[in-house]
């Protein structure tokens, strides 16, 4: 289990990854209800939800560092 680095939620990494179709384009669709990730500095981070990613995205230091 990964911890979100926004609220300290848990989240299952398997389930943020699981794809759940296929868009028109071939890119993997997964249930953003299930957890999400993003790639930052070299690492991927896992969100409980699209919020917590959202506020990560705006400023992702700040997490990292505890001062958010």
């Amino acid at each position: 289990m990964a911890k979100c680095p926004v609220c300290q939620g848990a989240v299952d990494e398997a389930a943020a990854k699981a794809q759940t179709g296929m868009t028109p384009g071939g890119a993997k669709e997964v249930d953003p209800t299930m957890g999400t990730r993003q790639f930052h500095d070299g690492t991927w981070y896992y969100f409980d939800s699209l919020d917590c990613r959202n506020k990560f995205t705006r400023n992702p230091d700040g997490y990292l560092q505890g001062s958010a």
